[in-house]
């Protein structure tokens, strides 16, 4: 028969206030993904086209698919957000959530549009290069 587990009133005030302080990074991270959204979109594209890890037709076309993630990311409940990432999260230790939904979007999504023509970059390059553009406008 197994054991319960009962967690005492100081380790579930420790869980609470930890729970607490990683959903206020999120909130704070939205918050600025919001404010600077326009910035960072421009700057994945032009890092993804220099490391040449994406080829495309049309940089324009690209730019607005990744905004359009970014604002889907915005509107997006946490579930949905667990969901699109659920293949990538073992991909690096602690990963950035914004660029962990971004590569998933490059690599589940974008790879099927009409102005990508090639995704040369493993998973790890793509991840790494956006959270490079992330961490730089969003640090959290």
């Amino acid at each position: 028969m197994a054991r319960e587990y009962r967690p005492n009133a100081r380790e579930s005030a420790v869980i609470s206030k930890l729970d607490h302080a990683k959903e206020s990074q999120r909130i704070t991270a939205l918050n600025l993904l919001r404010d600077k959204i326009d910035d960072l979109s421009s700057r994945i594209v032009m890092k993804l086209l220099e490391d040449r890890l994406v080829e495309t037709t049309s940089n324009a076309e690209m730019e607005n698919q990744i905004h359009f993630a970014l604002e889907t990311l915005l509107n997006a409940e946490e579930f949905e957000v667990q969901l699109q990432t659920a293949d990538l999260r073992t991909l690096v230790a602690r990963p950035n959530f914004i660029s962990l939904y971004v590569t998933s979007f490059i690599i589940d999504k974008l790879i099927h549009h009409k102005c990508i023509v090639e995704i040369y970059g493993t998973d790890e390059d793509i991840y790494h290069c956006v959270n490079k553009q992330v961490s730089r406008l969003i640090a959290v």
